[in-house]
C-alpha cells in the first residue's frame, strides 16, 4: 500500500507514506504525518507525499544516521569560513559517539535530555551544553533544508539557562603584553579588535574595498554584521597607523589580497586559536593550571567598557560596537572593582565639594545669635 489515512479523532488523521526498504537495515519505512482537518485535507497531503516519494525527494534511508548530517555540518562550516576546527572537535569528542550511528528520525526530546544529564555529570557547564546541541540542531536543519530533504522531523531542542556567562576583559597593559607576544602578522587583528569591540568574523571578513584611511573610518555593510545592520568604525591614531603599515606590507608583498588581515601568504585569516593560546602563555595570561586564559571574545567586551569609560555617549557606542538591543549592551558594559572604587572616590569628592562649600558660605553669615539683646537698651 503506497499510503493510508487513519483516524485518530475528530477531524484529526495519521498520514502513512511508503518510502520503501532502508538500503541498510531492509526495514520497511513509512513517513507518518498528523493532519489536523478534513478527510479531503489529509488526501490532499497524502498526495503531495506521494508525488515526491515518486520524483525521488523523498526515499528510504535518505540521512542514514546523524554522522551523515555532522559530515554536511562541517562542509558547510568549511566553505563558509566559520570555525571549521572547532565545529569538528566538539562533534568528534562529545556528539559523534552518543548521537553518530542513530537515525536522525530516532532523535527524540528524551534522548537529548540524557545527553545533557551525562554531560552535567561530567562537570560540562550549562553553556558548553548549549552550544554542543545547537551544532546538532544546526545539522539537522541542514538537513531538513537539503534539495532534496534528508531529515523530515527535528524534535524540541531542550536548552538550558546560562549562568556562566564570561564576564573577563583586557586591561592596558595585558593588551600590550599580548600585542608583543603575538606573531607579527595577527598584531592588527588584536589592535582592531581592543579598539573598536567588534566580533571576530566581521573583522576577519574585512576586505579593503571597507577601509578609508582618508577619514579614518571602516565601513561595514549590511550583511556583513551579525544583525544585519551597517555600521560605520571610527579609527584612533594607534589604529590608524597600523592600518596604514598593513596596506603598505599588502601593497609590497600580497597585491592581490582583498583582505584587510592575511597571513604570512597573503590568505585570508581564518582560525588563529592555537597561535592565541601560545601567545598568552608567552604573555603569562594564564589561569592557575597555566592555560591560556583570555579569550578573543573578551576584547569585545573591554572595547564596549572602553568607550563608556572614555565618555563616549552610550547610543553612540552601541553603534560603534554594533549591539542592537539595550539588554545585551549592559551585559558587555561591565563594571569592574576598579569602577566601584572610581564611583567611592567620586562621590567622596563630590560631597567633600559640596560640604565645603556650604561652610564657606555660612562663615559669610554674619554671626548674630544672643547679640541683639545685648544691644537693646536697658528698661
Amino acid at each position: 500500500m503506497a499510503g493510508q489515512l487513519i483516524p485518530r479523532g475528530k477531524n484529526v488523521w495519521l498520514v502513512r507514506v511508503f518510502l520503501g526498504r532502508d538500503p541498510q537495515t531492509g526495514k520497511r519505512e513509512y513517513l507518518n504525518h498528523t493532519v489536523h482537518g478534513g478527510k479531503k485535507d489529509a488526501q490532499d497531503y497524502l498526495n503531495r507525499k506521494l508525488v515526491e516519494r515518486d520524483k525521488g525527494d523523498i526515499k528510504a534511508g535518505m540521512a542514514a544516521s546523524i554522522d551523515h548530517l555532522i559530515d554536511r555540518l562541517l562542509l558547510d562550516y568549511k566553505v563558509n569560513g566559520k570555525c571549521h576546527e572547532w565545529a569538528e572537535q566538539v562533534t568528534r569528542k562529545h556528539l559523534r559517539g552518543p548521537f553518530g550511528k542513530m537515525s536522525p528520525k530516532k532523535l527524540t526530546t528524551h534522548a537529548l535530555q540524557r545527553y545533557i544529564a551525562d554531560r552535567q555529570a561530567e562537570g560540562a557547564a550549562n553553556a558548553t551544553i548549549n552550544h554542543e546541541l545547537a551544532l546538532l540542531r544546526r545539522a539537522l536543519n541542514l538537513g531538513r533544508k537539503a534539495t532534496p530533504p534528508v531529515v523530515t522531523t527535528i524534535p524540541e531542542f531542550p536548552m538550558l539557562e546560562e549562568n556562566n556567562i564570561r564576564k573577563g576583559f583586557f586591561e592596558d597593559q595585558q593588551y600590550q603584553a599580548l600585542l608583543a607576544a603575538l606573531p607579527e602578522y595577527l598584531r592588527p587583528v588584536l589592535a582592531f579588535a581592543y579598539y573598536t569591540g567588534c566580533r571576530k568574523g566581521e573583522i576577519l571578513k574585512l576586505r579593503w574595498t571597507q577601509v578609508d584611511l582618508k577619514h579614518k573610518v571602516v565601513r561595514l555593510e549590511p550583511g556583513e554584521t551579525k544583525n544585519k545592520e551597517a555600521r560605520v568604525i571610527p579609527l584612533v591614531s594607534e589604529l590608524h597607523a597600523m592600518l596604514t603599515l598593513q596596506w603598505e606590507i599588502r601593497d609590497s608583498k600580497h597585491p592581490e589580497c582583498p583582505w584587510v588581515f592575511f597571513g604570512q601568504t597573503g590568505r585570508q585569516i581564518l582560525n588563529f586559536r592555537n597561535a592565541w593560546d601560545r601567545s598568552c602563555k608567552r604573555a603569562g595570561l594564564v589561569d592557575e593550571q597555566g592555560e591560556a586564559l583570555p579569550l578573543f571574545h573578551d576584547l569585545r567586551r573591554t572595547g564596549v567598557r572602553n568607550l563608556v569609560r572614555a565618555g563616549v555617549s552610550e547610543a553612540v557606542a552601541m553603534r560603534i560596537s554594533g549591539h542592537k538591543t539595550r539588554a545585551v549592551f549592559d551585559r558587555y558594559n561591565i563594571t569592574d572593582e576598579r569602577d566601584l572604587h572610581e564611583a567611592a572616590a567620586k562621590l567622596g569628592s563630590y560631597i567633600g565639594t559640596h560640604r565645603k562649600a556650604a561652610e564657606t558660605e555660612a562663615e559669610k553669615i554674619p554671626h548674630t545669635i544672643g547679640t541683639q539683646d545685648q544691644k537693646r537698651p536697658l528698661q
